[in-house]
């Protein structure tokens, strides 16, 4: 395989080998799978209520449509150019994807941040971060089914539709008002964070594809940073502004762009070692941290009663379950 090169070639192929056999070690074995996916999520449930904060901070409207979407584009743009510091630290050298990645970067760009932060940004502007984290649940369910019936990546079994009307159970149940669900979703808030949900679950399955061909956090990064600079100029060109109230707003900006670099590149990883359906199981996590750090940071508690907060929580998390028991236990 090394005939012809170089030494220097040699050495830099040797090299990439023993960082993929590394790589595939740490984001392989049981449970630092699960403490990475664990951390992932935290993260990922922490972004509810910090979008919220963050709209407070940098005195951002509910209807003002154009600087949430400023914001958005300048969290991504800022989280893109941290991924794609980590991958050079790690690589040891600039990395840049090849000729024939660009396509997927692309394609990555507009359902993974272009798609999934337009219709987030503006659905956490007219809903709450409990009904936001556990709506997002649903990203798993649209993942099998587009996993299953698009790109036929796995097979659609009577266990894993048990679980998807289980899992929008708990979708219909934290939505349900004294009126039924009239009174609790509107296009504009719980609408658009489900369009969210589906973009997302779209780009797991494509990151799951493209990974085998180009390094996912490499894929991860520029595709932020495309995306964020989209969101950006889109959102300045519509006349958004960014007004922080005090320094603390770009504190927030920062720990906001590490939740996008750190959980999405952490998850590309354990996607690209591991079955879709077992990184999946671990999402039930995402809205549990969601709903307490919105319940502790934004008193959301009289948003939701606790009984129909636990019953949905409980119905998302079974759905999850059944969904994947059969796929760990023979793991």
């Amino acid at each position: 395989m090394v005939i012809g090169c170089s030494t220097a070639e040699r050495k830099s192929m040797l090299r990439r080998g023993g960082n993929i056999q590394r790589s595939q070690q740490i984001f392989s074995k049981r449970w630092r799978v699960c403490l990475i996916a664990l951390l992932c999520c935290f993260l990922w449930g922490s972004a509810f209520p910090s979008v919220k904060i963050g709209y407070a901070l940098f005195r951002i409207d509910a209807a003002d449509t154009a600087s949430q979407l400023l914001f958005a584009g300048v969290r991504f743009s800022l989280a893109g150019l941290l991924a794609i510091l980590f991958a050079c630290i790690g690589e040891k050298r600039f990395v840049w994807p090849k000729r024939s990645a660009w396509g997927m970067v692309l394609v990555l760009c507009l359902f993974q941040t272009v798609l999934q932060y337009f219709f987030f940004y503006i659905g956490m502007a007219h809903t709450s971060g409990v009904k936001g984290s556990i709506i997002t649940a649903s990203n798993t369910f649209f993942a099998i089914l587009i996993s299953s019936l698009l790109l036929h990546q796995e097979a659609l079994t009577g266990r894993k539709i048990l679980g998807c009307i289980a899992g929008f159970a708990g979708v219909v149940v934290i939505n349900l008002t004294g009126s039924g669900l009239g009174g609790g979703v509107t296009l504009l808030g719980e609408g658009f964070i489900l369009l969210a949900a589906a973009s997302y679950a779209a780009s797991s399955s494509l990151v799951k594809q493209f990974s085998a061909r180009e390094n996912p956090v490499v894929l991860s990064g520029y595709q932020f940073l495309i995306g964020g600079a989209l969101l950006a100029l889109a959102g300045a060109a519509a006349g958004g502004t960014l007004r922080p109230v005090s320094p603390a707003a770009w504190a927030l900006m920062l720990y906001m762009a590490l939740i996008s670099s750190v959980a999405y590149s952490l998850w590309s990883m354990l996607l690209k070692y591991n079955p879709v359906s077992t990184i999946t199981v671990y999402g039930f996590s995402n809205p549990v941290f969601g709903v307490l750090l919105s319940m502790l940071l934004l008193k959301e508690g009289d948003q939701v009663s606790p009984l129909r907060c636990i019953t949905a929580l409980l119905l998302v998390c079974a759905g999850i379950c059944i969904v994947n028991r059969k796929e760990t236990r023979r793991r």
